[in-house]
C-alpha cells in the first residue's frame, strides 16, 4: 500500500506540474520540457555510460533552432531521421536483437536521435503556425495518461498473457488492450469537449499514442535490461526516473507531430 501511495502521490504531482506549466504560458511549458529533457539526458547517459557534456550543449542549441524555425526543411529532415531511428529501435525490439552502443560516437548518436530529437517534437507539438494551443497538448497528454493508467490497472487485475516477457515481464496483452480501449474512449470524449480535430482524427491519435507509446516503454525497458537496471533513476518514487515516466510520450511524440502536421 505504501508503494501505491508513493506512486499515486508522485504521479499526481507530475500531472499537476505538467498542467500548470501548459496553462500558465508557453514559456513555462518550454522551461518544463527543457528541464525534463536535461534530466532524461542525465538518466540516459548513466544508462549507456555516456559521460560527455556534448549532448547537453547539442540539446540546447537544437531546441532553440527548431523552435525559431518550426517549419524549416531542417525540422522536416530531423523529423524523418527521428522516425527512422524509432522504427529501427522497434525492429531491434521485435527481433530481439541487442542495441549496440560500444563506442562514444555511437552512444552520442543514439542519444541525439532518441532523446534530443524526440524532445524537440515534444516541444513543438502544441504549436501550430506559431500559435501555442495549450488544450491540444492537454488533450494528447490526457490520452497517453489514460492509456498508461488503464494498461496498468487492467493488467494488474486481469492480465494473464505476457506481452513481451523478454523485456518487460509485468506487461500483459490484457493490459495493452485495456489501455488502448480506454484511450479510444478518451478520444471520443475529447472530440466532443475540444473539437480541434474530428472524431476520426482524435481516434487515430489515440491509436498512435497507445500503440507507439507502448513500444516506447518497451524500448526503454530493453535499454534498462541491457544495462542491468530496474529503473532509469529514482526521482519519481514508485515510478523510477523521469525517463521512465516520459518514455511513452517521448517515443510517440514525433509520430503524433507527423500525423497532425503532415496528414491532417
Amino acid at each position: 500500500m505504501s508503494n501505491l501511495f508513493r506512486r499515486s502521490f508522485s504521479g499526481i504531482v507530475y500531472v499537476l506540474l505538467f498542467l500548470f506549466s501548459i496553462l500558465f504560458s508557453q514559456e513555462s511549458y518550454l522551461v518544463l520540457i527543457i528541464c525534463f529533457g536535461l534530466l532524461c539526458l542525465w538518466e540516459f547517459g548513466k544508462m549507456i555510460q555516456l559521460k560527455s557534456i556534448a549532448p547537453y550543449i547539442f540539446f540546447g542549441v537544437t531546441i532553440f533552432l527548431m523552435f525559431i524555425r518550426q517549419k524549416s526543411f531542417a525540422t522536416t529532415g530531423i523529423l524523418f531521421i527521428t522516425l527512422a531511428s524509432s522504427l529501427f529501435f522497434s525492429y531491434q525490439l521485435f527481433t530481439k536483437k541487442p542495441i549496440i552502443y560500444n563506442t562514444e560516437r555511437i552512444k552520442l548518436g543514439i542519444t541525439i536521435r532518441y532523446i534530443i530529437f524526440s524532445f524537440c517534437f515534444l516541444v513543438l507539438l502544441p504549436f501550430s503556425d506559431g500559435i501555442f494551443h495549450p488544450y491540444l497538448m492537454i488533450s494528447i497528454l490526457s490520452i497517453i495518461w489514460i492509456n498508461d493508467s488503464f494498461a496498468f490497472l487492467v493488467g494488474k487485475n486481469f492480465g494473464k498473457r505476457k506481452l513481451f516477457p523478454s523485456v518487460s515481464p509485468n506487461k500483459t496483452v490484457e493490459g495493452f488492450i485495456g489501455g488502448m480501449v480506454f484511450s479510444l474512449l478518451a478520444a471520443l470524449v475529447i472530440s466532443k469537449v475540444y473539437p480541434h480535430f474530428s472524431l476520426f482524427h482524435w481516434m487515430m491519435i489515440a491509436l498512435i499514442v497507445s500503440n507507439l507509446g507502448t513500444i516506447g516503454d518497451l524500448v526503454v525497458s530493453k535499454f534498462k535490461r541491457q544495462a542491468n537496471l530496474k529503473d532509469s533513476g529514482n526521482l519519481m518514487p514508485g515510478h523510477g526516473g523521469i525517463l521512465d515516466r516520459l518514455d511513452s510520450l517521448l517515443f510517440a511524440s514525433p509520430f503524433v507531430y507527423l500525423y497532425i502536421n503532415f496528414i491532417i
